[in-house]
């Protein structure tokens, strides 16, 4: 297979192992004595169908393990609810302490300047909580929301001309690896094809720990879900982090079928709290360029964790980076108040 020349990065090998989209992955490792482990998910519903008003239902949870047992340090939960013009409707969140100014993200925009938004207005966002991640995901949860529609519905139905969603199409050349110039992703308009690469995924918590996720909604009907897992112990001078990443949709016919997986493992200096090594793994990505994104990651070596936010938005930006791969990133800069709470 011939080199992909990406502008402004380079020529990129699609034969190169670490692109290799290896397919989905177990949940959940068993859990490590010693460790803490954050488990987040956000299930995304329509009052009533394509197109009408979103509503984002958050749960999240830290676990420390010392033995085989458990002890839940930190419970929190979200709900919020996007207008059909894509701008937050209703806020609230459940956690200790609370976030004073949550209730000013009313009016902002779920999707681009959300995070510039909660930056600026609602204080005590500092990764201590699940809570925490999960409005940091609020963006990202709205843009891959309407993928549930595509497993529920004909294609044709949702682009038809009047149909409620397809205001929204808009040219996606050059916003992410997986839509660089020329990419099988884009339609010759720019807008983005659905044809996406899928795989069938088992439940998170299809598994022998009973302690493995939070609490989780049984859900049938159709919606959408952002999962994630962040797993951190100490092992000498090192700080390890074993994660995962799941964008998901519930199907007619039962269980889910998922639309981006990443798996990503990383070690970090305990002294200086700085990125020694990270390794992310596609599982499942839609179009055949998206895992192309792993070969930017050696750019963030050497960064401190807590900065990784903002540095991952500015060294991954466009077709430098995959929106879902930069959020896996950027939620490493939780790392240093997880890894505190190890005894």
């Amino acid at each position: 297979m011939s080199l992909i020349d990406v502008e402004g990065i380079g020529p990129l090998d699609p034969a190169d192992p670490r692109a290799r989209v290896r397919g989905p992955a177990v949940s959940a490792p068993p859990r490590r004595p010693g460790s803490v482990r954050r488990t987040t998910t956000i299930d995304m519903r329509w009052a009533d169908g394509w197109g009408s008003r979103l509503t984002l239902d958050g749960r999240g949870r830290d676990l420390v393990t010392t033995g085989r047992d458990g002890v839940a340090i930190a419970r929190s939960s979200m709900r919020v609810t996007v207008a059909t013009d894509r701008r937050v409707e209703a806020i609230t969140i459940a956690t200790a302490p609370d976030r004073p100014g949550i209730g000013d993200l009313v009016g902002e925009r779920a999707g681009s300047g959300f995070r510039r938004a909660l930056s600026a207005k609602v204080g005590g966002v500092t990764g201590a909580d699940p809570v925490d991640l999960m409005l940091d995901d609020i963006p990202g949860a709205t843009l891959i929301s309407g993928f549930a529609f595509a497993q529920w519905y004909p294609i044709e139905s949702l682009l038809a001309p009047g149909a409620a969603g397809t205001a929204r199409q808009r040219d996606m050349t050059g916003i992410c690896t997986g839509f660089m110039p020329g990419s099988s992703g884009l339609a010759p308009d720019g807008t983005s094809r659905w044809t996406h690469r899928t795989r069938q995924v088992e439940p998170l918590e299809a598994n022998d720990d009973p302690l493995a996720w939070h609490d989780i909604e049984q859900i049938s009907e159709l919606s959408m879900r952002r999962a994630r897992r962040i797993d951190v112990w100490r092992d000498g001078r090192d700080v390890w982090v074993d994660s995962m990443f799941q964008d998901s949709s519930t199907r007619p016919v039962g269980g889910r079928i998922a639309v981006h997986e990443y798996g990503l493992t990383a070690r970090i200096d305990a002294e200086s709290m700085t990125l020694v090594e990270v390794t992310p793994e596609p599982h499942v990505l839609p179009y055949a360029e998206c895992p192309l994104a792993v070969f930017g990651v050696d750019g963030l070596i050497g960064s401190p964790i807590a900065n990784l936010r903002t540095t991952v938005l500015e060294r991954l930006q466009g077709v430098a980076g995959c929106t879902h791969l930069n959020d896996a990133l950027r939620a490493l800069a939780d790392v240093g108040h997880l890894v505190s709470q190890i005894r």
